[in-house]
């Protein structure tokens, strides 16, 4: 199945020809090719992960994480309940880390599924104090975790006076970084390791910030790279080979040059929450927005932190 309004968009573009300015979709797709939806049986999806096998997991926030299969076309659920899944990636080791939201169900944590199948908790507070609302995870190749804690829903009192972003070092301590971000929601490591990109959804600021990242995972020189002005902001985030930064915004999914200058758009249905690339050497966009998961192939080959 085709999202109408988006095979619409990129069809009229096509045809049109001429030069491809900011947003036109066919600066990193091919003309005529469309976002297709895959599954629109969930509450509220986000996060993204391709395993080695290709298999697409993500959350449905509603609850349960959910299982993509390229192969057959089939989505099953691969775990319920999920403690309020949120972001998720896959480790250097292949093993799947995942944030776990708060509300009714919320682990309020960051959980480890092992190569077994068995799950514990890698992080669940800072200084004795529980986590907000641990919201999107990224990790390096040094096995070190990024998440960001900011608090959108959950009656659960809040133990943090602040939203911010943690790493957690393979020896299991946390570090809260100084990103400068109110109110972090995505974030990604670059291709290189060598920079630290957190999406700050923000009271005062919707923006993209980069943040250095030195050999021990601690960050400086906080810069905003795109300003989202009176806009929505962006929520997940993910990144190609050559350092382009893929952002989930109510539009779609936009694509940012790695110094913040705004390159595409890629138009969904509905409001996009998160980003994955898989499939077909990494080419294909598998974009989590509503209810519903769709994938688009790209001439973007998107990067994983892989094991020596």
């Amino acid at each position: 199945m085709f999202a109408p309004a988006a095979a619409l968009l990129i069809a009229s573009l096509a045809a049109l020809g001429g030069d491809r300015g900011v947003d036109d979709p066919r600066n990193v797709v091919e003309p005529l090719e469309t976002v297709e939806k895959l599954w629109d049986e969930g509450t509220f999806t986000e996060g993204g992960a391709t395993a080695a096998d290709g298999s697409v997991l993500f959350s449905d926030v509603g609850d349960r994480v959910m299982r993509f299969n390229p192969s057959t076309g089939e989505t099953t659920t691969f775990r319920e309940p999920s403690g309020r899944a949120n972001g998720m990636i896959f480790d250097v080791h292949g093993r799947l880390i995942v944030a776990e939201g708060a509300n009714s169900g919320g682990g309020r944590r960051i959980s480890i599924t092992e190569l077994d199948g068995s799950c514990r908790t890698l992080a669940d507070g800072f200084e004795g104090k529980r986590f907000n609302s641990p919201n999107d995870v990224a990790v390096d190749r040094k096995g070190r975790v990024y998440f960001s804690d900011p608090r959108y829903v959950g009656d659960e009192p809040r133990e943090l006076s602040f939203e911010a972003v943690f790493r957690i070092d393979p020896d299991g301590r946390v570090a809260r970084l100084a990103t400068t971000a109110q109110k972090p929601n995505g974030l990604v490591v670059s291709p290189d390791g060598r920079t630290l990109y957190v999406a700050d959804n923000g009271p005062d600021r919707r923006a993209l910030i980069a943040l250095d990242l030195d050999d021990k995972g601690d960050v400086s020189r906080p810069r905003v790279i795109h300003d989202f002005g009176a806009a929505p902001g962006a929520d997940g985030l993910t990144v190609a080979t050559d350092g382009r930064i893929v952002a989930a915004t109510p539009e779609g999914a936009v694509v940012f040059s790695a110094e913040g200058r705004r390159l595409a758009l890629i138009p969904t249905p509905e409001p996009a929450a998160n980003v994955e690339f898989g499939g077909d050497g990494g080419r294909i966009l598998y974009i989590l927005a509503g209810k519903s998961l769709y994938r688009i192939p790209t001439t973007m080959t998107g990067f994983h932190v892989k094991g020596s």
